[in-house]
């Protein structure tokens, strides 16, 4: 069955889109199943699971924190974490920064746009978001790269209101992806998840967040 739906979805995508499978609450044997299928990239909301999961995958699984990052949690995943999508404030780029060096890493981050309808999801606005890239030139932060951006849709039956929120996010990557500097190279829009994964590959993501499409709903 998981095999089956990531070789569906990974059809549809076309070479478009990198797939993340979203793992959240999902035992390490059905993560297995999605690496064994050919799977490598895997997200996560919440740290904990994030550090139990991850030495018992092969080491080429890449792992990406795609919830809520609070700075005091940083330091569990800068060891390894391949990307984190969720960076919301200068404050945690700059923790994300300092647990990097310690680990003599470059961690590679996309900066969340707030661009749903509702007030339950992080993210900054454009003009916050362009803010923080400008005192990015000011604060050298060596050990981080922002190589992009994340945004969550509204969650709505209402098609054409998902295409302009993802729309808008793409206009906005287009424009901060022009900025030249030190540890800015923007080449990845993660946009989509399991129920408008297809609209967001349609408006320029290269990166779609898919859970329940591939592992059936939460347990």
């Amino acid at each position: 069955m998981i095999a089956d739906a990531i070789r569906q979805i990974e059809n549809s995508l076309e070479g478009k889109a990198k797939l993340i499978a979203v793992t959240k609450t999902k035992p390490v044997s059905l993560i297995q199943e999605a690496y064994d299928a050919g799977c490598r990239r895997f997200g996560e909301n919440k740290v904990q699971e994030m550090v139990e999961k991850q030495p018992q995958l092969p080491d080429d699984a890449e792992w990406h924190l795609i919830g809520h990052l609070q700075t005091n949690k940083v330091k569990y995943i800068a060891p390894f974490v391949s990307l984190i999508q969720s960076v919301d404030s200068l404050k945690l780029l700059q923790e994300i920064n300092k647990q990097a060096a310690k680990n003599n890493r470059i961690i590679d981050c996309l900066l969340q746009i707030y661009i749903a309808d509702e007030e339950t999801k992080f993210g900054l606005s454009p003009e916050e978001a362009e803010a923080l890239l400008d005192t990015l030139k000011e604060n050298s932060l060596p050990n981080i790269r922002v190589i992009g951006l994340m945004g969550l849709a509204t969650n709505t039956s209402d098609e054409e209101q998902i295409r302009r929120e993802f729309h808008g996010l793409k206009q906005l990557y287009d424009k901060l992806a022009t900025r030249q500097q030190p540890n800015v190279a923007f080449q990845e829009l993660s946009m989509g998840m399991s129920g408008d994964y297809p609209i967001a590959v349609a408006e320029g993501s290269t990166m779609v967040r898919v859970g329940s499409a591939i592992f059936g709903n939460r347990l």
